[in-house]
């Protein structure tokens, strides 16, 4: 294995979920620039097809529309993709659900919504790819899977977003228990916890970076390299040897959490 190659994903194939924006989206277009062939999941038809279009130009884009909140929608999501290929490399499960409300107001919708997207659809997806993630991957070069969680599954973010906090500490902790069963099969399971990314998730961080950076230790929010660079590692032979393991990148939010801006 030559040292050049580390961190290439030349020939592999990925998919996405909530690739159309944000954090999947920086994912996306990190992952085709490293040579890999992706493919990019959103509920939403119109915003994933106009999403897969323009990351085009950085290499091959497919949009496959699926909603991941629910196990029939994995599935149908999971077949979709088995429809043009036989094999996958790198599943990352990105798409994300948030939800805010005062503790005595918190509706059961709210927290039903959060906890099917955030924590339900990664398990049930990753189930119903289980084979083509077997196909993918080998002893030499195991397949991947990559769960994206979040600093506020590690540490307290004092808004009041509690299915948001509680799901990204399951999906942390649901990385590891599926790790231990996933690489008997030649699967890598890990996940990212980020910071501050600006993203429609994210809106603070995207409208009011300068604000939120006096929060952060490092001094400013994450940036597209940060976050492609961090899914490039797991994803590529580098990676091949962290498994279960969380990744934080977050310029160090989780070590000083000093406030409700941060994160």
């Amino acid at each position: 294995m030559s040292m050049d190659n580390l961190f290439s994903l030349k020939g592999r194939v990925a998919l996405i979920t909530g690739g159309s924006r944000g954090i999947g989206a920086m994912i996306a277009e990190g992952y085709l620039r490293a040579g890999a062939k992706v493919y990019i999941s959103a509920r939403k038809a119109g915003p994933c097809l106009e999403a897969a279009k323009e990351l085009s130009q950085y290499g091959e884009c497919v949009a496959i529309p699926g909603d991941v909140s629910s196990v029939e929608g994995c599935r149908e999501l999971a077949a979709q993709f088995l429809k043009q290929e036989s094999k996958l490399d790198i599943l990352v499960n990105n798409a994300g659900a948030a939800w805010g409300a005062p503790f005595a107001e918190f509706p059961e919708n709210g927290w039903d919504k959060v906890m099917d997207v955030n924590v339900k659809g990664p398990f049930f997806l990753t189930q119903a790819l289980f084979g083509a993630l077997k196909a993918g991957g080998s002893k030499e070069q195991p397949s991947k899977v990559i769960n994206i969680g979040s600093v506020d599954g590690i540490s307290v973010n004092m808004l009041e977003t509690y299915s948001y906090a509680a799901s990204k500490a399951g999906i942390i902790h649901l990385t590891k228990r599926m790790a231990l069963e996933l690489v008997r099969d030649n699967i890598v399971m890990t996940a990212i916890a980020p910071g501050a990314f600006a993203s429609e998730m994210n809106k603070v961080a995207r409208d009011h970076a300068d604000l939120v950076s006096q929060a952060v230790p490092s001094g400013r929010v994450g940036t597209i390299e940060d976050m492609a660079g961090t899914a490039i590692f797991l994803a590529s032979r580098a990676g091949d040897y962290v498994v279960g393991t969380t990744v934080v990148c977050d310029g160090g939010i989780a070590s000083t959490r000093g406030g409700p801006i941060a994160g």
